[in-house]
Formats: structure tokens, C-alpha cells, sequence
């Protein structure tokens, strides 16, 4: 039976008696608000609504109950951090803290934040039940498109919340996974999908009737809007509106539109929107250009590994220039002459890879690939010197410190920074960020601005301002170098080197 035809059997009668009811929207994340492209996907309310405008003075939990601001996947073996590293701090200042992170900038912050993010440590002691610093972890990696830690953060805590079950669900959308997500939808007695949602997944599981009852009596309860059941129809039965021209589409896109949209050969371009869509284009069904934009955007925010990044750069031989072609062009000539051991052949090719990284803002990713090899290679002058600046944007920045002589003074203080020693003062007329890194080196205390913060036991809060304060290589010439001494100060002392390096040679401020 055709699903239109069905649609107007069972519904249209009851369209002409039935008042419609407003979408409701049950959002708890508030006052820290959920991710706006999330998909409407839970019916519920969450538990976590607040009953009374009283303060809090006991929590009850049962024995055994898992406390989510506790999860993580990073033990401290792994990751050094304290398990008290939030103590005392107020768990909304530390979400807040967590969701103003910059999505992109330096690499070295990115990889800093998302550590903080994944690890294992203790809830602060004011923690509620409400897990908003858990929440605010998920959704600063969600924000850098950084999916696949996400992911088995929330596999560790079990999606049994209905606000991380949301999360999971379009994960599991946009990585290719949404049979699975609907399985996990269909067992769990405590998540009740919207109509949307039950929809879809009806539909993935081939219950076609079942899906048009639901969209029609969605659309006439008023839970599903036109513009939506306009797309839901249409993913239903493509062929019933072929020649019609699409929708217009959605003002703010969910993951489950988007996979609508594709299912109907309409697949949105994900350059306009939020980095977690990115995913959905590194498949080979969404094509070499968009896999390479989709690509690029991701190293950027440091979410996916650099060898997955390198695996879709040298896929195919680009058949055009320009832009990301000419990106790709470059770094297939430098591999292939990397892999052949010519170092006459490196000495051309590297200024241009270096070049073209730059331009993309991954010199970072390139030299974690490389470096190793490059700095294997005879190479003399320039080439030389330039291999070196890529070494110490690679974890052998100190090994490539020790070994080298330094040929001039930018380099003998590059040098100095990654053997963690003082580089001497500034010469006259540097950047602030030189000036910065120079003053941040030269003392290990902790900086005054912050000394009451660590005396009060907030030592995660504390490095998470000095983390937003780094996070785009530039501002403030005081405050990046109380924010590096901080880490210095801490312990912190690869974080420190490795920033003060990005800093040095990015230029990104």
C-alpha cells in the first residue's frame, strides 16, 4: 500500500475533529544548555528538574549508583592529573568553564581540554546528582566534533540518562551506526523516543505501516510541524513526491534530518554546519572532496587521529588544482619523496608541504607524521633548519633540542623552550607572544592571579582559565605567561613546552 495513501485513510478524518497540541520541549540541560543541532529524540523529562528553589544540603544516593562527574576513560596512570583536581571548585563554574573552550586554535590546548575531558577523577565535592560537569565534558568534545572519545565516554557511563542516550543516539547517526542506535532505543524500557525518532527507526527496521501510523498521528497531535512531516513523508516514500521540489531545509539541522535528507540522495553539504557533521562526509559515499574538507576540518579541532587524516590525503590523485587540490598535491610529492629517501628531492618539496599546511593550519598533525623520518634525512641550509622547526612541533621536540646545534638566536631560543630552560629576554620589538613565552620561562612560581584559586583547592578551574586564556595562541601578554607558568608550575611542564613551541612558530595569535 502506498504510505500517502495510508496516511490519508487513517488521518484524514481524525485532522478535521482533532485539536493540535504544541510540540512540548523537555530540555533540562538548562542553565547550561544542550548543543542546538541535537536531535529531538527523548519524550521524557529528565530526573534531574528541580522540585524546590531550596538549597541543597544532603544528597542521597543509593549504594552502588554510579556518579557520572566521576566517569572518565583516562585513569590517572595515564593521564598524572590528581583525582582531586576539582575539589572544592563549584561544578557549574567548572561546566561553564568546560563549554567555553575554543572549538579550534592551539593544538597543544586542544589536546590539553580534551584530556581534562576524558579523564577519571573525582567529582567536586558540591556535586549533585545532576552530572553537569559530565554533561559539559560530553558536549565540549561534541563542539570539536571529537566523536568517537565521546562516544566510549558515554559507553563507560551507560546511556541510561535520557540526556546522554540524546547524545549517544546522534553519535551513532552520524558515524554510520544508526541501526544500532535504534536497537539500543528498542531495549531500553526508560528511553521513550519522540515521533520522529520512532519513526526513523521503524522505518530502518522495515515496520512501514507502523511508521506512517506514527507520523500521521505525531502530525495530528501536533508533535511533529509541517516543514517536518513534509521531510518524514518524503523519507518514507520518496517516490510519491519524485519531481517535487525538496523542502526548504530545516533552520537548524539534527543529525536525524540530515540522515533523512541523505537516505533521499540529498545530502547537505556539512561545511556550513557544526563540526560533528563532519563525520558523516568521511565515508567514500560522500566523495574524495568532500571526505578532504570534511577531513581538514576535523585535524583542525584535533578529532580525528592524523593518520586518518593523512589516509584520506593520499588516497587518490587529485585531477584538479586550486585550494585543498593543490594541499594535496604537495604532501603526495613530499611523501612520495620522503618514502623514496632523496633528500634532494625533500629539499625541493618540503618549503611547499610547509607552505600548504600552513595555509590549512596543520603544521601540528604534519609534523606528528613526519618529523621522525624528516629528521632522519641528510639534509643541509634551509631545509635543514626548516626540518627542525617541524621536530619541535612534534612529540621529539626535545629529543631534536638536545641533538641539534642551534644555528641562530629564534632557534637557540626555540631550543632553550623545549629543554624547558629560560630562553633569555626577548629581543627588543618581538611579538607579545615572544615576550610572553620568554617572561613565562624565566620563573616556575605560580602566578599571583591564580595562587588564591590553587590555596582554595580549585586547581582543575584554574587550569582550565589558563587553558581558555592559551587556547588561540594569542591575547594578552601577561596572561599568556601566567597561564604558561601555571602549567609550569603544576607540573604541567610537556603541556607548557609544547604550547610555548606552537606559539612560537605558529604565529596564530
Amino acid at each position: 500500500m502506498r504510505i500517502k495513501a495510508l496516511f490519508c485513510a487513517l488521518f484524514c478524518p481524525l485532522a478535521l475533529v482533532t485539536t493540535p497540541v504544541p510540540a512540548q520541549s523537555f530540555d533540562s540541560d538548562a542553565p547550561l544548555s544542550a548543543p542546538g543541532w541535537l536531535s529531538d529524540t527523548i519524550t521524557r523529562p529528565h530526573a534531574n528538574i528541580a522540585t524546590t528553589a531550596a538549597p541543597q544540603t544532603i544528597t542521597v544516593m543509593p549504594l552502588g549508583q554510579v556518579r557520572l562527574d566521576a566517569v572518565g576513560i583516562l585513569p590517572f596512570s595515564t593521564t598524572g592529573l590528581p583525582p582531586d583536581l576539582w575539589a572544592d571548585s563549584p561544578p557549574e563554574t567548572l561546566a561553564r568553564l568546560m563549554l567555553s573552550q575554543p572549538a579550534e586554535g592551539l593544538p597543544a590546548m586542544l589536546g590539553f581540554t580534551q584530556q581534562l575531558a576524558l579523564a577519571e577523577l573525582d567529582p567536586p565535592r558540591d556535586a549533585g546528582t545532576d552530572a553537569a560537569l559530565f554533561i559539559a565534558r560530553l558536549d565540549l568534545l561534541l563542539a570539536r566534533g571529537a566523536l568517537a572519545p565521546a562516544r566510549a565516554l558515554m559507553e563507560r557511563a551507560g546511556p541510561a540518562d535520557p540526556r546522554i542516550f540524546r547524545r549517544w543516539f546522534d553519535v551513532s547517526l552520524l558515524t554510520g551506526q544508526a541501526d544500532r542506535a535504534c536497537a539500543a532505543m528498542r531495549a531500553s524500557p526508560d528511553i521513550a523516543p519522540t515521533f520522529p525518532a520512532r519513526i526513523f527507526c521503524l522505518a530502518r527496521s522495515g515496520d512501514w505501516p507502523a511508521a506512517a501510523l506514527s507520523l500521521g498521528t505525531g502530525e495530528a497531535l501536533g508533535y511533529i510541524t509541517p516543514d517536518e512531516a513534509d521531510l518524514i513523508a518524503r523519507f518514507l516514500d520518496p517516490e510519491l513526491f519524485e519531481g517535487d521540489p525538496l523542502p526548504p531545509l530545516p533552520a537548524e539541522m539534527t543529525p536525524l534530518h540530515y540522515q533523512m535528507l541523505i537516505s533521499l540522495g540529498e545530502r547537505p553539504p556539512s561545511t556550513a554546519l557544526p563540526l560533528a557533521f563532519a563525520h558523516a562526509d568521511l565515508s567514500n559515499l560522500a566523495g574524495w572532496r568532500a571526505q578532504l574538507d570534511a577531513a581538514e576540518r576535523l585535524m583542525r579541532a584535533g578529532a580525528i587521529a592524523p593518520e586518518e587524516w593523512l589516509a584520506i590525503y593520499t588516497a587518490r590523485v587529485p585531477a584538479a588544482s586550486g585550494g585543498v587540490w593543490d594541499r594535496v598535491a604537495a604532501l603526495q610529492a613530499f611523501d612520495a619523496a620522503l618514502l623514496a629517501g632523496d633528500p634532494a628531492a625533500i629539499t625541493r618539496r618540503l618549503p611547499d608541504v610547509w607552505a600548504a599546511m600552513r595555509q590549512a593550519g596543520l603544521e601540528v598533525p604534519f609534523a606528528t607524521l613526519y618529523a621522525d623520518r624528516l629528521l632522519r634525512m641528510p639534509l643541509t641550509g634551509e631545509a635543514a633548519i626548516l626540518a627542525r622547526r617541524v621536530g619541535l612541533l612534534s612529540p621529539l621536540y626535545e629529543a631534536v633540542a638536545q641533538a641539534a646545534v642551534a644555528q641562530d638566536g629564534p632557534e637557540q631560543r626555540l631550543f632553550a623552550i623545549a629543554r624547558g630552560e629560560d630562553p633569555g629576554a626577548a629581543p627588543a620589538g618581538s611579538a607579545t607572544a615572544a615576550v610572553a613565552v620568554a617572561t613565562a620561562f624565566a620563573d616556575t612560581t605560580p602566578p599571583e592571579r591564580f595562587t588564591r584559586l590553587l590555596n582554595l583547592g580549585r586547581t582543575g578551574e584554574a587550569l582550565l582559565r589558563a587553558a581558555r586564556t592559551l587556547g588561540n595562541g594569542g591575547g594578552d601578554m601577561d596572561d599568556m605567561a601566567d597561564a604558561l607558568r601555571l602549567f609550569r608550575a603544576l607540573g604541567l611542564e610537556d603541556t607548557a613546552r609544547r604550547a610555548a613551541l606552537q606559539i612560537m612558530i605558529l604565529e596564530r595569535g
